[in-house]
């Protein structure tokens, strides 16, 4: 039903087999060409189940937090930008790339820093100076 393996990079690509596509009635305006053509692709690729990810990759893709991936770690891309199935299931393909592509860079770890004596009494400072013109606003009708 495909049309071959998604390429994400020169050494991964996601065969055809893992994907399922389901062709839908796209929302929105069209005219009569809407209501009776199914143009808009609904792709489903199982991120959780997927043999062809590496299991650090894996684990990225179903750590960001993306509304597109259901509980069962399933990522569910529906394309119905263009009038045309094949240009709506290119660009659904496209999109399954992009998502992997994104997992595909390991973050760099944050090394955790001390802040500066200085920047410690800018602060500081800065209370200070914030806490006087709070204290200014005060009317004093005890004495």
């Amino acid at each position: 039903m495909g049309t071959g393996p998604v390429d994400i990079s020169a050494q991964l690509s996601i065969p055809d087999d893992e994907i399922v596509e389901r062709f839908v009635r796209a929302s929105g305006a069209g005219g009569q060409n809407v209501n009776k053509v199914s143009t808009a692709v609904e792709l489903r690729f199982d991120v959780a189940g997927s043999p062809s990810l590496s299991e650090p990759l894996r684990a990225r893709l179903l750590a960001r937090r993306d509304r597109r991936v259901t509980g069962d770690g399933v990522l569910v891309i529906d394309a119905q930008r263009f009038r045309t199935q094949d240009r709506n299931r290119e660009d659904a393909r496209e999109r399954l790339a992009e998502f992997i592509r994104a997992g595909l860079s390991v973050p760099k770890p944050r090394k955790a820093t001390k802040p500066t004596y200085g920047s410690t009494l800018r602060r500081l400072d800065a209370k200070k100076g914030r806490a006087q013109i709070k204290r200014g606003r005060t009317t004093r009708n005890w004495e």
